[in-house]
């Protein structure tokens, strides 16, 4: 049956001519009318009849089969993070409903846009503790921005349009739809209409001019002004209004973890990372400039560190989307509630071009003092044992600052955050605000089919490698030409360098006895190195970066390489340590 679409009076909206059909069939049909081409999953009995309609159309919508349903779920996050559409996951009853709970939460809180289908039980057996029955509805609702339960088939058509509309709409985030077996299977006359707005939910703020006239005051007046962004940037999509906010005002810039790759890393403005591993000036400088601009950032712990002493002696001004997160940790002088790509420009217009030469000279200053003490170290180490510094310095290298890099958690992502170069947005790909440890493998099979025409490296710690590493399966399958670096110092490293410092040396529990890798890697028919010398760094990873195929390499680092500099938790961004 051929869809046709008819006009109403609402252009955004569109209407597919009614047909016939079940449930399952209406769920495929209402994915594509979204533009939905791919989704990852794993089927089961509850969600078994969605699975016998999507065979009949595999030319339209490609599903990738991962090997557990929280790999569905951080692929198609990693899918969401490098296309900027909505990811798709799908998963059957009770425990696969559950294994997709990480990812979710993951998701919540780092604002990526998804839509999870679960299946369940049949509607009569609801609450009767049937065979694989959970209330995923229960158990999701804190970790979704929404979710529902469908036990009518006609109920579907209006339910996913709402899902995909609040999934991408606004701050972006994870919609679960759990849909009963029977409902699958009962038959309706179905239509589709494009969601184009919900009573009571207002995703965008309006602009409100007073809030910029007050916000271009402040810059205005200040002598030391900083600027603190994050993934607000890139998912309002206002990354040239921000380089141009930026370059116009001369005012130092920093970002955080999930705002890295918005302003190019060789941006002369871009000052570097803010937050627990972050950059030693940005982070000192906080609690010495007299106004921080916060641009699409949440005020995260790892940010600001002890709240009683963050920024206390600067005015604040607040871009913001999500009125929820306004105040929430730091109090804002001046708010601009909107879409960033809009108050950006509306600010832009109205300051003057500045430069602060005295200011800027500070920072120069402190970053010399980081480069001597810590950067210089790291990126040219003499150390028996490669670094995990110069192994991310090897990989700009041959990539050139155009890759996607997908970290997981742990020493390896603040090494990459930190020294990686990154000349396009939506290159870093990581777990914000969850720390997910066994994101980064999944994510990267996502990441790479969200982005098909880039060069994808995964950047993935021994311990959280071994979380998700059956996803070796899937790119077996796909043949998705994601590149796997597992830097390896037989650590759990980051949790060890805490106890090195604050429990006296006591590693217990942090001490890996890891598998052969690169054997494992070969049993799913991936090419696969090792290397632990350093005459023998840049020969591999070329190799690996020249591959057109999924290329797996074990970098054998230093077993007890510690992440400087460092704010222990709960301390102030002015106790930063640089050993």
């Amino acid at each position: 049956m051929t869809m046709e679409t008819k006009t109403k009076n609402k252009p955004a909206k569109k209407i597919v001519r009614p047909t016939h059909i079940s449930g399952a069939e209406a769920v495929i049909r209402c994915l594509l009318a979204e533009g939905v081409d791919l989704i990852y999953g794993y089927p089961g009995g509850a969600i078994m009849p969605v699975y016998d309609e999507l065979y009949k159309f595999q030319d339209q919508l490609q599903h990738v089969l991962t090997r557990h349903e929280q790999g569905a779920t951080h692929a198609a996050q990693g899918y969401a993070r490098t296309s900027g559409k909505v990811g798709v996951a799908v998963a059957t009853s009770g425990p696969g409903a559950t294994n997709l709970v990480t990812g979710i939460a993951d998701a919540q809180i780092d604002s990526t846009p998804m839509v999870c289908i679960t299946g369940q039980v049949a509607s009569h057996l609801l609450g009767s503790d049937a065979f694989q029955e959970t209330d995923i509805i229960g158990i999701s609702t804190p970790v979704t921005k929404w979710n529902y339960q469908i036990t009518k088939a006609s109920e579907i058509p209006e339910i996913m349009a709402k899902a995909f509309y609040i999934a991408r709409s606004g701050r972006p985030g994870p919609v679960l739809i759990d849909i009963t077996k029977d409902a699958q299977f009962e038959k309706f006359e179905f239509t589709y209409e494009h969601c184009v707005g919900i009573r009571s939910y207002l995703p965008k703020p309006s602009l409100q001019l007073d809030q910029v006239a007050a916000a271009v005051e402040l810059i205005e007046q200040a002598k030391k002004p900083f600027i603190v962004w994050g993934q607000g940037v890139i998912l309002g999509q206002a990354e040239e209004e921000f380089k141009i906010f930026v370059e116009k005002s001369g005012i130092p810039a920093a970002w955080t973890i999930l705002g890295l790759s918005a302003l190019p890393t060789s941006h002369p403005s871009n000052r570097g990372m803010v937050g627990m591993h972050g950059n030693y000036a940005p982070n000192l400088l906080t609690n010495q400039c007299d106004l921080l601009i916060a641009v699409g950032m949440r005020f995260d712990d790892r940010v600001t560190g002890d709240l009683n002493t963050y920024a206390k002696q600067a005015k604040i001004i607040h871009l913001e989307l999500d009125p929820s997160e306004v105040n929430k940790n730091v109090r804002a002088d001046v708010t601009v509630l909107a879409d960033c790509k809009e108050s950006l420009k509306a600010i832009t217009e109205k300051i003057s071009s500045n430069t602060y030469p005295e200011w800027i000279a500070e920072f120069d200053r402190l970053d010399s003092i980081e480069e001597e003490k810590v950067i210089y170290n790291d990126l040219n180490p003499t150390h028996e044992g490669l670094s995990m510094g110069e192994s991310i310095k090897m990989i700009n290298k041959h990539t050139q600052g155009n890759a996607v890099i997908v970290t997981d958690v742990g020493q390896h992502q603040m090494a990459t955050c930190r020294y990686a170069d990154f000349n396009f947005s939506k290159s870093n790909v990581t777990s914000g605000g969850l720390g997910t440890m066994g994101f980064a493998l999944p994510a990267a099979i996502g990441a790479k089919m969200g982005a098909p025409e880039r060069e994808v490296v995964a950047v993935i710690g021994d311990g959280g490698y071994q979380m998700t590493i059956q996803e070796l399966g899937t790119i077996f399958q796909s043949q998705v030409a994601v590149k796997i670096v597992v830097l390896n110092n037989d650590f759990l490293g980051m949790v060890r360098q805490w106890q090195q410092l604050f429990f006296d040396k006591r590693y217990a529990s942090t001490e890996m006895v890891n598998p052969d890798f690169v054997t494992i890697a070969k049993g799913f028919q991936i090419d696969a190195d090792r290397v632990s010398k350093r005459e023998d760094l840049d020969a591999a990873v070329a190799k690996m970066v020249a591959s057109d195929k999924p290329y797996f390499l074990e970098i054998c680092v230093a077993k007890e390489e510690n992440v400087f500099p460092m704010i222990p938790t709960g301390a102030s961004v002015s106790d930063i340590r640089l050993e």
